[in-house]
């Protein structure tokens, strides 16, 4: 059986209600030193410890025990990879020991790394030095905050798991039905009206809710799927705004563009549970290994719906391949990141140019494949293929997105697209090239802010970066 350590929960707790060892050793009826024991994780707890912290402080035990150690450790191994350390590198039992008995200084730790990432880059991007925000310049992203939310949430919510599985109430709607039915509900619970309109009605907008007038106005430039999850995604905004709310509370993002955009992504997160329900998903993808041209037709949806749903398959007991999710555009900028692996993707910048999702533009629709290698020395199977976007305008054509699938290569034998590329070679790649610490990557395109030795004039290296 698996031992819980509840210390600096039971010290955070003891320490909020004011009490001592001895007085809260007395309530729940156990010595001060075992207190004392379980508060430096020298001692497992118990189940019927557990049991009297629910009954006297109100202290849901599955809360307090809730295991985040996997996302934690991965992050932590990763950033201690940064050239920065390279003098003083923590081992794994270091790395561990930190996070069991020193929490609350390990995610201050990853929060002040990922503020220096932020600082660096911004501060190689800005040349007006008279800037007096400067302050604003450590403050992550909307991006970046709401990846980090749902990181720590293991990119998957149980809450909202739970509201979709409601949604029909039992009903069993046929994928063709879909879009009436949506339309049907809208009207018959929520007062509201469904248009499709002319792009020209909508100009550079593919949905639109119109509050005052109770309508939602769909532009003509959405396929079927797109509009089906833009109905979901609405229904989801209305009805499950409770839900949606308590979950920003626990989110810790304070300014409102990192809020309205946490809300829009865990409406986009309800919408897939609707569309693609837990189970018959995952028990679907595991049958066809994970072959997502299958998955979108079979439920409905669109390749990247397929994809970024993968990502969220973390329930415990069932869970799916842990996958990050990587969506590029023609210029090698990161547009949407989802992680539940221990993969540390690009917050700032492009993707590192080494992955093939960058050439995976040369064959639209097609899988590529590819090994990969981190500087970690940890390995990756990844897989890339280019997706379509809604084009609004004749000016707006060949929208085409990237995105890459990517799993520890342990999982490499689920995935279909592995097969058949046994000894295939693998790639070393990076973060991205500000962060890097491959100095003789032929495929660099700036200067590592972390390397810091100087061009020797005498030798030309492989790029201008290196000597």
């Amino acid at each position: 059986m698996q031992k819980t350590f509840i210390g600096p929960h039971l010290r955070r707790l003891r320490i909020e209600r004011g009490e001592t060892q001895a007085q809260m050793g007395r309530a729940l009826g156990i010595s001060t030193s075992y207190v004392n024991l379980l508060e430096k994780n020298e001692r497992s707890v118990s189940a019927a410890v557990m049991l009297r912290l629910f009954e006297t402080y109100g202290v849901d035990w599955r809360e307090i025990a809730e295991d985040e150690d996997t996302t934690i450790l991965a992050d932590l191994r990763a950033t201690v990879q940064d050239p920065l350390f390279d003098a003083r590198r923590p081992d794994l039992a270091q790395l561990r020991a930190a996070q069991v008995h020193s929490p609350e200084l390990a995610a201050c730790f990853l929060h002040l790394h990922r503020a220096y990432l932020a600082a660096t880059d911004r501060l190689l991007a800005v040349t007006d030095a008279s800037r007096e925000d400067g302050g604003a310049l450590l403050a992550a992203s909307p991006e970046a905050a709401v990846h980090n939310f749902f990181r720590r949430k293991h990119n998957h919510f149980a809450e909202l798991e739970t509201a979709a599985e409601a949604f029909w109430e039992g009903r069993r709607i046929a994928l063709d039905d879909l879009y009436p039915a949506l339309k049907e509900r809208l009207r018959d619970r929520l007062g509201l009206t469904v248009r499709v309109v002319p792009v020209a009605d909508l100009r550079d907008t593919m949905r639109e809710y119109d509050e005052a007038r109770r309508e939602v106005l769909l532009s003509e430039g959405l396929d079927h799927p797109n509009r089906v999850f833009q109905l979901t995604h609405v229904a989801g905004l209305i009805e499950q705004r409770a839900t949606l709310d308590a979950l920003l509370d626990q989110s810790g993002i304070t300014d409102p563009q990192g809020l309205s955009r946490c809300r829009v992504e865990l409406a986009n997160y309800f919408a897939a549970a609707v569309l693609m329900p837990y189970d018959p998903f995952l028990a679907e993808a595991r049958a066809c290994k994970y072959d997502f041209d299958h998955l979108a037709p079979r439920f409905g949806v669109s390749f990247e719906q397929a994809c970024h749903r993968a990502t969220t398959l973390q329930r415990s007991g069932a869970q799916g391949v842990p996958f990050f999710f990587l969506r590029i555009d023609k210029a090698g900028n990161v547009t949407k990141r989802f992680n539940a692996t221990d993969f540390h993707l690009a917050e700032h910048g492009g993707a590192c140019p080494r992955l093939d999702v960058h050439t995976s533009f040369r064959t639209p629709g097609r899988i590529v494949p590819q090994f990969v290698e981190m500087p970690d020395a940890s390995q990756f199977f990844v897989f890339s293929r280019t997706v379509e976007r809604p084009s609004l305008t004749r000016h707006t054509q060949d929208l085409r997105l990237a995105v890459a699938m990517g799993c520890a290569i342990e999982h490499a034998e689920e995935i279909g697209y592995s097969e058949g590329l046994t000894g295939a070679r693998v790639t070393p790649i990076g973060i991205n090239c500000r962060i890097c610490p491959r100095a003789t990557c032929d495929q660099r395109a700036h200067q590592a802010a972390i390397l810091a030795t100087p061009v020797d004039e005498r030798r030309r290296g492989a790029t201008r970066y290196e000597s």
